[in-house]
């Protein structure tokens, strides 16, 4: 190489020396931010969709007080809404309603977002070869960190400004929805920092999402058990959610505790970059471990889809029996909530229903949750068969003598099967639990509530195998089809919806084991349906183009 050819790449060197740790930020920040925005606005959407709708669902749908005081009696009997959205402290306002059905959730959700951008912007670029191409180029290390920080907080940021235009323009109140969309803001800067650690901790960019999404999803839990259990005030402080949850939006409006959520991500992001420093390109602070000398389960395909989803699967299964532990504790303590709400103590009073009925509706609600879960554990595989597809480690598969209904089946068989564990060993775990702290909860009566929700999981993870096969370019419809069953069941009833509109959801055909007489056939047709699904996964996947 010449002395002419090597002097740019020197002379950039130098400047890249004296320019400190953010050389070539804002160019790669612009050029970033206009390949990615495609993929931040629609939870900028999502979010500030969830708040407004609930400011003009409240007036719509309960427009009288004797509205909103049903409103607050049928939430009271179902204290499993907690787990989900938080206490309901004031249902009797509109900014109370919005607090508590759009607080923890457009938190969770604002959360996912920093995590995914973090990453997909840091340790996903060093995988795919990105990172390398840029840094031949007049950048320092840490810019590339930089900007995926600076990405997931304007991402935050923005979600927290359009949120309150929004909101306000439905009728919000200013200081109410001023403090309930900087906590959705304060919820995307702390898990924008659990990211970035992430990305420094994790061998590769899937082992960084699943250490942050798995975060995410322990804080989250951790507060529902908090807010469901009758724990000690104090305790709603071990989670940043119960952070946000202190802010008290149209209730305290306290915002505090949402700059203490702001001191905490800037300590988390300084931590990442100080990690950074001292972590190989390419490789994470956690060492990947080497694979066997021999192919060994991996010399067949069969054997090569367990392998792939082996780690992944596993560590669901043993998070799924942690909620069936945790939750089952919740079995006692849900007896005094129940019956410390006037309505239900009225329903008890009328003989209409005992205490034990209606903990066990709560255990089948809980059910209902740790179902759309394990659905979200399946969707997850079967979109990965499009994953590997796009990386181009499928065709060289099928150019060999392995036919396209075997692969499918590969991972079809894991898509379906997972969840279905899941479910049995939640159950288990749950009805254990539950029996130990209640003897009037027989532990078959919740192990068979969980068995008969497995085909109702299996139409969703249906739903994805059949875009997955037939038309990927739809695969989109996988997730809208776990996140509608979530607010069919879940919300739906409270929203008064009609039942045709109910039906839609899956898991509104679940019979309820402990009925009189049950609605067993419900079970096949869920069954036929999640049949036909996969039927069509495999008759499109034969028949369209493989990239």
């Amino acid at each position: 190489m010449s002395a002419a050819t090597a002097a740019p790449g020197a002379a950039g060197a130098r400047r890249t020396r004296r320019g400190g740790g953010l050389v070539g930020f804002r160019p790669l920040l612009k050029v970033s931010m206009h390949q990615d925005v495609r993929n931040i606005a629609p939870w900028v959407v999502l979010i500030s969709a969830l708040s407004a709708s609930s400011i003009l669902a409240y007036a719509w749908i309960f427009p009288d007080q004797s509205d909103r005081v049903a409103l607050s009696t049928s939430l009271g009997a179902n204290p499993a809404l907690s787990l989900i959205f938080g206490p309901a402290r004031d249902l009797m306002t509109a900014d109370g309603f919005n607090a508590w059905r759009a607080g923890q959730l457009g938190a969770f959700f604002a959360g996912l977002m920093a995590v995914l951008t973090v990453v997909r912007n840091s340790r996903a670029n060093e995988d795919s070869g990105q990172a390398e191409l840029i840094a031949s180029g007049v950048i320092a290390r840490g810019s590339r960190l930089a900007v995926a920080v600076a990405m997931a907080t304007i991402g935050s940021i923005a979600i927290g400004v359009v949120c309150f235009l929004v909101t306000i323009a439905c009728g919000g109140g200013i200081t109410a929805t001023a403090i309930l969309s900087a906590s959705f803001t304060a919820s995307g800067l702390v898990f924008t920092g659990v990211a970035a650690i992430a990305a420094q901790l994790g061998s590769d960019a899937r082992t960084a999402s699943s250490i942050g999404i798995g975060t995410l999803g322990v804080f989250y839990v951790l507060r529902g058990y908090i807010d469901t259990s009758s724990a000690a005030d104090w305790v709603t402080w071990l989670t940043p959610f119960g952070w946000l949850e202190k802010a008290g939006p149209a209730i305290d409006d306290d915002p505090w505790p949402l700059l203490l959520a702001v001191a905490l991500a800037v300590l988390l992001v300084a931590t990442a970059f100080a990690l950074q420093e001292r972590r190989d390109f390419g490789q994470g602070m956690v060492a990947q471990r080497p694979g066997p000398a021999e192919a060994g389960l991996a010399g067949n395909v069969w054997g090569l889809a367990l392998k792939l989803n082996a780690g992944s699967t596993i560590a669901w299964l043993i998070a799924f029996a942690g909620l069936g532990l945790l939750f089952g504790t919740l079995a006692t303590s849900i007896g005094d909530i129940i019956t410390d709400n006037p309505g239900v103590a009225r329903i008890l009073a009328s003989g209409a229903a005992s205490a034990s009925d209606l903990t066990f509706a709560f255990l089948a609600t809980i059910l209902q949750i740790i179902a759309i879960i394990a659905a979200v554990m399946g969707v997850q595989v079967a979109l990965a068969v499009y994953a590997e597809e796009i990386d181009f480690r499928v065709e060289p598969l099928l150019a060999a003598s392995l036919r396209r209904h075997t692969y499918l089946a590969s991972n079809a068989i894991i898509a379906l099967v997972g969840p279905a564990l899941a479910m049995v060993i939640a159950g288990t775990t749950l009805g254990l639990v539950a029996h130990g702290r209640d003897d009037t909860i027989a532990t078959g009566d919740v192990i068979r509530q969980a068995v008969v929700t497995i085909p109702a999981v299996w139409v969703l993870v249906g739903i994805a195998l059949a875009v997955v096969g037939a038309r990927p370019v739809v695969r989109l419809a996988a997730w809208v089809g776990v996140i509608a069953t979530f607010g069919l069941t879940l919300l739906g009833p409270t929203f008064n919806l009609p039942d045709w509109a109910l039906d839609i959801s899956p898991l509104r055909h679940v019979p309820n084991v402990t009925a009189p007489d049950p609605s067993w056939a419900s079970l096949g047709w869920l069954c036929l349906i999640a049949a036909a699904l996969v039927a069509v996964a495999f008759a499109g996947f034969r028949r369209r183009d493989v990239i």
